[in-house]
């Protein structure tokens, strides 16, 4: 559990009634959702494919992102243990507050998201270090934060790959990251308005007064000479990143599970039970919203639609299907631009997003976590846009 949280902090169950109202409602919606499944899929092949992609999420989406959360988890204590922390928190408070309005601290979790994924963040949530430059509703931030920098190496390299001899698409996706930080402003502006709505404005983590010393000024270290403090803080970090992996586990699966059969359709031979196959109703969305997205990301052809769409689930997935709309013409140099945008923005934030917030003891504030940085990366796209139409 995150330093400065308490039980107390988390949502209260109440008692009602065995069957109310409300239970007809779930009954009805759940036998609504099940029944558009299997009339779509099969019976069967619901059920394979629901086991078969949460066999895999778990095989290479949860074992890997733990991964990236044990390695973030020790540098991030290394780092802490030798006063970095205390060094980039002066340095670079005067860009973050003015952006993000976190403090300067909070510039490690954007190099490591950056460099990696949205969850590498969440060391940040448990590490005294770092906890003790942030307010209490800073924090809840933090996950709005992972998510706008998350994947963002791997997608500038992905897309920067697409170049060719006539077309450079350099200028396209520096515009795109650029309009990925914007759109991020928005998501962390508007989610820390609902963080100071539940905490206050000046409500600590940490307080001189519980931990008995000056926090700005001192840093507690690890005891014995460097490389045994080092190997310590390495060990320590890993082992807060590997509890943090288990935290998040059901929310990726759970959550994934069900964006993945929204977002994805049948495969070449029709649907066969295989993981990551579905009902594709998010590009159905998409297209019936065309006449909106269309006009607001600069898309010629709907087909674009189906990057933000699934981005918003898997941001792999997404670039993806990038050469084969380069090729088939369904975008161009100013689509890379807003692809980049979006596509690290977004960073496939609904596969964790849950996981993530129940990491930080914030469940309650789950749903406005997702909807705020969903205005975030749509405003991402059309910053995207704007910028390309300007500088490009």
């Amino acid at each position: 559990m995150p330093f400065g949280v308490k039980d107390e902090d988390r949502p209260e169950r109440k008692i009602v009634r065995a069957v109310t109202t409300e239970t007809v409602v779930a009954l009805v919606i759940l036998v609504l959702i099940f029944g558009v499944f299997t009339w779509q899929m099969g019976l069967a092949f619901t059920f394979k494919t629901a086991m078969g992609t949460a066999h895999d999420l778990i095989l290479n989406t949860v074992l890997f992102l733990m991964g990236v959360i044990v390695l973030a988890g020790a540098f991030t204590a290394l780092i802490s243990e030798f006063g970095v922390v205390s060094l980039a928190n002066r340095g670079l408070s005067p860009l973050m507050k003015p952006l993000f309005g976190l403090p300067g601290a909070a510039s490690i979790g954007v190099v490591a998201t950056y460099l990696s994924d949205n969850p590498a963040i969440m060391p940040l949530g448990v590490d005294k270090g770092f906890l003790k430059y942030f307010k209490k509703w800073q924090v809840t931030t933090l996950v709005n934060l992972g998510a706008v920098f998350g994947m963002g190496l791997i997608v500038t390299t992905f897309m920067l790959a697409q170049s060719s001899e006539d077309q450079s698409l350099g200028r396209a996706v520096l515009l795109g990251n650029i309009g990925a930080i914007l759109g991020g402003i928005v998501s962390v502006r508007l989610m820390g308005f609902f963080g100071r709505k539940k905490y206050g404005r000046d409500r600590e983590v940490l307080t001189e007064g519980d931990e008995g010393y000056d926090l700005l000024r001192f840093r507690e270290v690890r005891k014995g000479t460097v490389p045994e403090r080092a190997l310590q803080a390495l060990l320590d970090g890993g082992t807060h990143g590997v509890k943090t992996g288990l935290d998040i586990m059901p929310g990726i699966i759970i959550v994934c599970t069900v964006v993945m059969m929204l977002a994805f359709g049948p495969g070449e031979a029709g649907y066969t039970g295989d993981a990551y196959q579905g009902i594709a109703f998010f590009p159905w969305v998409g297209g019936k919203l065309s006449f909106i997205i269309e006009p607001l990301f600069g898309f010629t052809n709907p087909e674009a639609i189906a990057f933000p769409v699934t981005s918003l689930g898997s941001v792999g997935a997404a670039i993806a299907m990038v050469p084969q709309f380069l090729e088939a013409g369904i975008i161009d140099t100013k689509g890379i631009c807003v692809f980049t945008a979006i596509g690290i923005c977004n960073a496939g934030f609904l596969s964790v997003h849950v996981g993530m917030m129940d990491g930080l003891r914030e469940r309650d504030l789950t749903s406005v976590a997702i909807m705020t940085h969903f205005v975030g990366g749509l405003c991402a796209g059309v910053f995207g846009h704007a910028l390309f139409l300007m500088f490009g």
